[in-house]
């Protein structure tokens, strides 16, 4: 019994394969690369409802993006992190028995969001050592 569904199945198998293979084959280069066939613009998914490409919003510049009311933090360059890397590390050094990353943010008067960046960098220069684990980690100067 399972031999005849089986053979069944590949059968169906093949004709489909056969099927998308002819369409492929008919449909001219142009229309693959461009992705409309039949004068239908290619769609994609926005927000669970297909929409045309061509209707798409288009991206604003980084800093629309920075000034709009999202809760972005403006981008920081390399300078800005290692400055307040910087703040970091002598604030730790003052404190023998290490911070938490709260503690640090609410000295230095930081968004939470700044912190993980500014840790990260901080323990890949060795400026930082951490231990304990999640909420518990405790920053020391290295």
């Amino acid at each position: 019994m399972t031999t005849s569904l089986q053979s069944k199945l590949t059968e169906l198998a093949q004709a489909f394969a056969g099927s998308v293979l002819a369409a492929v084959r008919s449909v001219s280069l142009d229309e693959l690369l461009t992705g409309t066939h039949r004068g239908r613009p290619e769609t994609h998914v926005v927000n669970g409802a297909k929409a045309p490409v061509e209707e798409a919003a288009p991206k604003r510049p980084a800093r629309a993006r920075a000034a709009s009311a999202t809760g972005r933090l403006p981008r920081r360059s390399a300078d800005d992190i290692a400055a307040a890397l910087d703040q970091v590390v002598a604030l730790v050094k003052k404190h023998r028995e290490g911070l938490r990353a709260e503690q640090i943010r609410t000295e230095l008067r930081m968004q939470a969001k700044e912190m993980p960046r500014v840790l990260k960098e901080g323990l890949a220069k060795k400026k930082l050592k951490a231990k304990g684990q999640k909420r518990a980690t405790t920053y020391t100067a290295a």
